[in-house]
């Protein structure tokens, strides 16, 4: 990829583009409470509609309600975050205390990028556009991979733990299934179930034939170094399951945090359940030798093409999604304050694209672009919104469709490379895990200022 000096400077000109650059600061920070740290990514599956997840209150609010029509929200409803030009969705209130404690940023219109673009290079440089935009597929492991113009078949997370200190327990944990994302060239994760414990399939407890056939395979005595390699990987999974369950069937005083703001029932969905497990397993963080740990959790349920709201536009689909995250997000931070390691831990979203400005016939959203993104965590500069709203104008500077597909003015890089470098990962591993990092650290470009 080859980007002119012509091309670069056309950049600089497009709208915010100037502004962008001013706020994209180089992190370099530590967090207080010694060297540990957890990164949790919390993927929103489908295409989460980050644009009425945050909403702009000022000046801007016109253009938002005119532009976004089936699917705006009621600028009365919305949950304000003070010292701040926007607020959350209605849905989203549970986030509030940990906005107001600085404990949440707003990573605005950030997406899948190969280089910088805006609207006039996206239609004269197809070269420089990331490719099959759109496809939940493709902008998926474009999220995880972060290869915008070419295969992944590995993800940043797994990256993270190729070059990590090897643990018998890996220190790199899904809650979400075996996704790209913590797929490593040489390093494997742990992959939990967000319910229950890990049992061995076929086996049941008690003397068979079976069961020790099974037994004999995993001890591998005498049956060659096949065999042997084999046996130990599947001890070494045996001993990993234990280690998971004592953890997970153990009380813990973390369960105590996941419950509803306002009604006080334990909270039960998915995104809660796997996020409570996180809790417990930064908790038992010592017992599992992890000075390092990377989390990766899930919801579904976000491509809403239709009735993504109600005739309350504050109500509906989109509604019950958010305010599940909310509490979940909200819930976990406390845990981590609970524990003294609030500081130790960011929890950020992802997602395969954001939805269209505008609100379908309906009501609700399609396939776009760039899109707005939380970060949670103790060591955050406090009441943070990075980066640049775009223009609301349909067809405008900002919009490559004529129904709010914005070009992202925050590359995944500038995102995720500021929590990895936070993380603790090494200059010089920074290209090996963000494969097109150096694109993003030139010209004025740089990992977010996200962190105090």
């Amino acid at each position: 990829m080859k980007l002119t000096r012509r091309d670069f400077a056309t950049f600089i000109a497009g709208t915010g583009a100037a502004a962008a650059l001013g706020q994209l600061a180089r992190t370099a920070s530590a967090a207080p409470n010694g060297s540990y740290r957890a990164m949790v990514g919390v993927f929103l599956f489908g295409g989460n509609d980050g644009w009425n997840m945050v909403v702009p209150t000022d000046s801007r609010y016109s253009g938002y309600a005119a532009s976004r029509g089936t699917v705006a929200l009621a600028q009365n409803r919305l949950t304000a975050l003070d010292g701040s030009a926007f607020a959350l969705h209605p849905a989203m209130a549970a986030l509030n205390p940990v906005w107001a404690e600085g404990a949440m940023n707003i990573v605005l219109n950030a997406g899948t990028l190969y280089a910088p673009l805006t609207k006039d290079l996206y239609r004269s440089r197809s070269d420089l556009r990331p490719t099959n935009l759109q496809s939940h597929s493709d902008e998926q492991a474009h999220w995880q991979g972060l290869r915008a113009r070419s295969d992944n078949f590995d993800g940043f997370m797994g990256r993270i733990a190729d070059r990590a200190t090897q643990t018998a327990t890996p220190s790199l944990i899904s809650l979400g299934g075996s996704n790209l994302a913590v797929i490593g060239q040489r390093s494997s994760p742990l992959i939990l179930p967000s319910t229950g414990t890990l049992s061995r399939s076929g086996y049941t407890a008690g003397s068979t034939p079976k069961n020790a056939a099974i037994t004999a395979f995993a001890s591998a005595a005498g049956m060659g170094t096949i065999a042997d390699v084999t046996g130990q990987q599947i001890t070494a999974a045996y001993t990993q399951a234990a280690n998971a369950n004592t953890i997970l069937t153990a009380s813990s005083s973390v369960d105590a945090f996941f419950v509803n703001p306002t009604t006080g029932t334990t909270l039960t969905s998915d995104v809660a359940r796997q996020l409570l497990r996180v809790a417990r397993l930064i908790e038992a963080r010592g017992s599992l030798g992890h000075d390092r740990q990377t989390f990766f959790v899930t919801q579904g349920g976000y491509d809403n093409h239709s009735a993504q709201v109600n005739s309350d536009t504050s109500t509906g689909t989109h509604a019950n999604l958010l305010g599940d995250l909310a509490m979940a997000l909200a819930a976990f931070y406390k845990a981590t304050k609970s524990m003294g390691m609030a500081e130790n831990v960011t929890a950020f979203t992802m997602s395969d694209f954001g939805r269209t400005y505008r609100g379908n016939a309906q009501m609700g959203t399609d396939h776009a672009w760039g899109s707005n993104h939380l970060v949670v965590g103790g060591n955050l500069r406090p009441k943070m919104a990075h980066g640049v709203y775009p223009s609301s104008v349909l067809g405008g500077a900002d919009d490559v469709s004529s129904e709010g597909r914005f070009v992202p003015g925050i590359a995944q890089e500038e995102y995720l490379g500021a929590i990895a470098k936070w993380h603790g990962v090494a200059d010089g591993d920074l290209s090996y895990v963000l494969p097109n990092w150096w694109t993003w650290t030139t010209g004025g470009r740089g990992p977010l200022g996200l962190f105090a």
